[in-house]
């Protein structure tokens, strides 16, 4: 392995120097997964938790809940681009460009986080709540969890130049996700909910708690991150680079990217759907099936596929692509949502049964997704001769919150529209039968519906198949060997 500290004067015309680092290895591995494992104690939470929290424990109707997500979305259109831009003109520092990062905002973004959760303000005015919710939910995700995110998924482009070590690394990560999901989907429902009358009813002050413990644990998470993960690939900008084009530019020319385009609009379709499944499991696992326990079983059910899928998707990645196998995979998940529509299973154990199949599905792509950005990264320097981790990261991760605010704004919009009574869990009084298949349906039918686009997406839009792929790795290679100093007899 070989460890380099680029220059970059113009173009692909690099003066490269060879730096000292450890080999790539199972630390970093780790290292990367206990990263994600940071970011979902908080992320999981939100999108799991947030909403049946400000329905059921704050009243505030879900509409509104929904509309308030999808604002703060809109504000990250700023704040990602702009931390995107901060990483890329950062200077290096000893221990890299992106891993300070996880060091100065690990605090702030855990503490954002147990703020949203504040089950003792629900007694307050309805228009303090929708404030305290829209406050305290900004200052999390558009702004903290921007500004450790956005360096931490810029620096697996830097951990290693080799694509199969960046497929190692998605993997790791996405497993890193699936533990935090398992752990949260869990203890969730076995431990915030009770049973009131006819129905089980979150309470508040356990998701308190439970939400202050999981922003210790990420802090925790994110040291481990820090100590364990070493940037090898230094890119460093000389004074001449950093005119950089306006972030108007930046975005006209994403806009002329297909292969970012494409990787984007999958990703949005694939939060549409994951991102639906977890939050309306909330509603559906408690109120259609009055079974909130089975929601744990559920949980514990994802990770089976999601590991299963870990185990596999490196072999296949390889034979067939990453492209490929996940377009395949996202096609089966959307046809399994659609069975769980017309089957409607009445025992909630039959529906778990069948729903492991599209979380099996979901594994393939989320195993892959993060390096298939890291392929964008390396596509859009041969094409345009910069190097800009930070910069197509942010609109990346950008559009994977608009795919956040998409599922959370449909769900709320949804819920108010099949007519959910926000008041009635805590009175311990089942929904109307109308209102409960409902549920069934959006908890069925938008997964399905985002699991195709998905697949649909990434077999006729996306251009960067294995043998692209491939191409554009001997060319990177061939540059680096070009560009590599000749050693002194």
């Amino acid at each position: 392995m070989r460890f380099y500290r680029i220059r970059r004067k113009k173009g692909f015309r690099m003066k490269q120097e060879k730096i000292a680092a450890k080999k790539f290895g199972f630390s970093d591995k780790i290292g990367y997964l206990f990263g994600d494992l940071g970011n979902d104690f908080t992320f999981v939470l939100s999108t799991t938790v947030l909403l049946k929290f400000y329905t059921d424990v704050m009243g505030v109707p879900a509409h509104i809940v929904g509309i308030v997500m999808m604002v703060a979305r809109f504000v990250d259109a700023f704040t990602d681009v702009a931390m995107g831009r901060i990483c890329d003109r950062g200077k290096e520092t000893k221990a890299g460009k992106f891993k300070p990062w996880l060091l100065r905002m690990c605090l702030p973004v855990s503490v954002a986080s147990f703020l949203i959760y504040q089950s003792r303000l629900a007694t307050l005015s309805l228009g303090f709540r929708i404030f305290w919710l829209f406050f305290t939910y900004i200052l999390w995700g558009s702004v903290f969890y921007t500004s450790i995110n956005i360096p931490y998924g810029s620096m697996a482009s830097c951990i290693s130049p080799d694509p199969m070590e960046r497929q190692s690394l998605s993997t790791y990560r996405s497993v890193g996700a699936t533990l935090a999901g398992t752990v949260i989907g869990v203890v969730i429902p076995l431990f915030a909910f009770e049973k009131r009358g006819q129905a089980e009813v979150m309470v508040g002050g356990r998701v308190t708690l439970i939400a202050a413990i999981f922003s210790v644990l990420a802090i925790l998470s994110y040291l481990l991150c820090y100590a364990l993960v070493t940037e090898r690939v230094r890119y460093e900008n000389p004074a001449s680079d950093l005119k950089q084009p306006s972030v108007f530019a930046m975005l006209a020319g994403a806009l002329k990217n297909r292969a970012l385009i494409s990787i984007i609009a999958a990703s949005v379709m694939m939060l549409v759907a994951q991102l639906t499944m977890q939050s309306m499991g909330s509603y559906l696992f408690p109120d259609y099936y009055q079974n909130a326990s089975a929601q744990s079983v559920s949980t514990l059910v994802m990770t089976g596929g999601m590991l299963l899928a870990a185990a596999f998707v490196r072999p296949l990645a390889k034979k067939f692509g990453k492209a490929e196998i996940s377009s395949v995979a996202a096609l089966f998940a959307g046809l399994v949502s659609l069975l769980l529509y017309f089957l409607r299973p009445q025992s909630v154990w039959h529906f778990i049964l069948l729903q492991s199949l599209s979380w099996l599905g979901l594994g393939i792509f989320s195993m892959v997704n993060w390096s298939l950005i890291t392929d964008v990264i390396d596509d859009t320097q041969l094409r345009n001769g910069v190097r800009e981790d930070g910069s197509v990261y942010a609109l990346y991760s950008f559009a994977r919150k608009m795919g956040q605010a998409l599922a959370s704004g449909l769900s709320g919009a949804l819920l108010s529209l099949i007519g959910y009574q926000t008041a009635l869990p805590e009175a311990g009084v089942t929904q109307d039968e109308g209102v409960l298949q409902g549920l069934f349906d959006l908890s069925t039918l938008l997964p399905a519906v985002g699991f195709l686009l998905l697949a649909l997406i990434l077999w006729f839009f996306y251009p960067l198949r294995k043998q692209k792929v491939e191409a554009n790795v001997r060319a990177l290679e061939a540059l680096r060997a070009k560009n590599e100093p000749k050693q002194e007899k």
